[in-house]
């Protein structure tokens, strides 16, 4: 047998835990503002300011905007997802255990990043409205309000994530569910469970925080919130003579942060 065998098969093993994570193991990551290959234990987002523009006197100086800039640091942890297989137990099942720890891995490493990410959307004090009411169309269009008053961009990079008891209190509303109003093409029950509306794209998400009867969510724009990767999802598989079997070790580097909080509206849910 070739000696590269093993060296194949751990290769393939790391590729199907990446594309596991890619697809399936964080909903969020890709709604954010992202910096890749962070050198170090932390890294800046910069929040740039509005700048403004006036008239000049003929042949003087153009007017300087000063446009502010506010460096915000976000710091990256380390976060770990193993397992072991034993070598015996692949001869007894049906299934590929293999393929079932690098699923696992994955999408617990996806998990943290979400938790990552909504940590960092729970900072936010930017309410529409307060948790006394479920997600009603008036709600969402005070919200739709907060974030125009607040000259959010309308350019396609608007992301609302919600609890899966107010994607059906979307569904109640028939301006988000009907096919009158938003085409055949974009009716929430077709496909992935995510949508287009109002600009935005929004997502049901089972890990929202929820504190007491209140359901944290969150209508955004991807600026709003720093997603720093000093080391993506990687793997290690390591042979274990003493327990014959192997270890299976998931891990990667990330960390988030706030960058603008007038990015973010706060939709809180009353949830029982």
């Amino acid at each position: 047998m070739s000696t590269t065998v093993e060296q194949s098969f751990i290769k393939h093993f790391q590729a199907e835990v990446h594309l596991q994570y890619q697809q399936m193991g964080s909903k969020l990551r890709n709604t954010v503002r992202t910096k890749d290959n962070v050198v170090g234990s932390s890294t800046t987002f910069q929040k740039v300011g509005k700048g403004t523009a006036s008239t000049k006197a003929r042949h003087g100086k153009v007017p300087v905007m000063n446009v502010d800039h506010t460096p915000v640091e976000v710091t990256l942890a380390d976060y770990y997802a193993g397992d072991w297989v034993d070598k015996l137990d692949e001869l007894k099942t049906n299934i590929n255990e293999q393929q079932v720890v690098a699923k696992a891995g994955a999408y617990a490493l996806g998990r943290k990043t979400d938790e990552l990410i909504i940590a960092q959307l729970d900072t936010s004090t930017n309410y529409a409205l307060d948790g006394t009411t479920a997600l009603t169309k008036t709600k969402v269009l005070l919200a739709f309000e907060m974030l125009g008053e607040a000259d959010v961009p309308d350019d396609g990079e608007r992301f609302a994530v919600v609890g899966w008891k107010q994607w059906s209190d979307l569904l109640g509303i028939e301006e988000f569910a009907n096919a009158d109003y938003v085409g055949d093409d974009q009716l929430p029950w077709k496909g992935t469970q995510a949508k287009r509306w109002l600009g935005t794209l929004w997502i049901p998400h089972s890990s929202l925080t929820k504190t007491g009867t209140v359901r944290f969510c969150y209508w955004y724009h991807r600026t709003a919130i720093g997603h720093a990767i000093g080391s993506d999802v990687k793997t290690d598989i390591t042979w274990h003579g003493d327990r014959a079997a192997n270890f299976i070790n998931n891990m990667m580097s990330q960390g988030a942060g706030l960058v603008d909080p007038a990015g973010i509206v706060s939709m809180r849910c009353l949830e029982s």
